[in-house]
């Protein structure tokens, strides 16, 4: 499973085998004291450091409850009538689900999935960048992209990566990706980064945003046995005033309550208007 998709969580390889998460466990340390894989927090990657990029159908189903209760949290972050940037992401893709929800609001987006799962939310304008579509991640990238994000302006970037670590923040396997990536962040006043526990200490190849830049990380409560790897990274990143938000499992923290210690940063945020139609930025 390593081999073909580049990574993979102990929670997926105890369900596909149908074992515990402790004998998973058990067994990928033996697998790496052989040099097959090399252990990541809440799971297993190639061996020679940077993760790569696993397939669409792969990521779908990897953490889906986490990705589910961190995309509920997401969307109790955005107000009536705000206008939002949503990178593509599977994470991504369950709040645009929940997003529907939110009259008034407005939704740039260079993810075709994203912009599927609002399309027949009435009281929601969403707007779609140009570019060049990349099939793996059903996403619009390259110069075209690029371009038709500029000088648009919005209160929040919501996205998702590959990794991430307190030194180089989020990133990503793809270049084209991070660029277009880095263009919705560019766009927003405050970047929300959505993120599982498995992605937690995974280092990738482009970095999309730095920790410095990042205002709110979302992620979920690592199980048993992940707590310490995921406790050293969250303390990293909040000694950078990054705001924490445990989602899911009884712990999730309401907005504005971040848990004891960790660092907070307040952004003003603009909320623009506009009428509801469904466009794209290029014309």
């Amino acid at each position: 499973m390593v081999r073909a998709n580049g990574a993979v969580s102990l929670r997926e390889l105890a369900r596909v085998v149908q074992t515990s998460e402790v004998t998973v466990r058990r067994d990928v340390r033996a697998l790496e004291a052989e040099g097959l894989l090399d252990r990541r927090h809440g799971g297993a990657v190639l061996p020679g450091g940077l993760t790569r990029e696993s397939g669409f159908p792969q990521r779908a189903m990897a953490a889906t409850a986490e990705k589910t209760a961190i995309a509920e949290y997401a969307a109790g972050l955005v107000r009536e009538g705000e206008a939002i940037v949503v990178g593509a992401g599977t994470t991504t893709q369950e709040l645009a689900r929940r997003l529907a929800r939110v009259p008034g609001l407005t939704v740039v987006t260079n993810s075709l999935l994203v912009a599927q799962a609002l399309a027949h939310a009435n009281r929601v304008e969403v707007v779609m960048t140009g570019g060049t579509l990349r099939g793996s991640n059903y996403a619009l990238v390259g110069s075209g992209a690029e371009q038709s994000l500029l000088g648009l302006r919005v209160s929040r970037a919501f996205i998702s990566g590959s990794g991430l670590t307190a030194d180089r923040g989020l990133s990503t396997s793809n270049m084209l990706s991070a660029s277009v990536d880095r263009a919705l962040v560019r766009a927003a006043a405050e970047v929300v980064v959505l993120a599982d526990h498995t992605k937690l200490g995974l280092d990738t190849a482009f970095q999309t945003v730095p920790s410095d830049h990042i205002a709110q990380l979302v992620t979920d409560q690592p199980p048993p046995g992940d707590g310490d790897r995921a406790a050293a990274v969250l303390e990293a990143l909040a000694a950078q005033g990054v705001r924490i938000a445990l989602a899911g499992g009884g712990v999730a923290k309401h907005p504005g309550e971040p848990p004891p210690g960790v660092g907070r940063r307040e952004v003003p945020l603009p909320v623009p208007r506009a009428p509801r139609m469904l466009r794209r930025l290029d014309g």
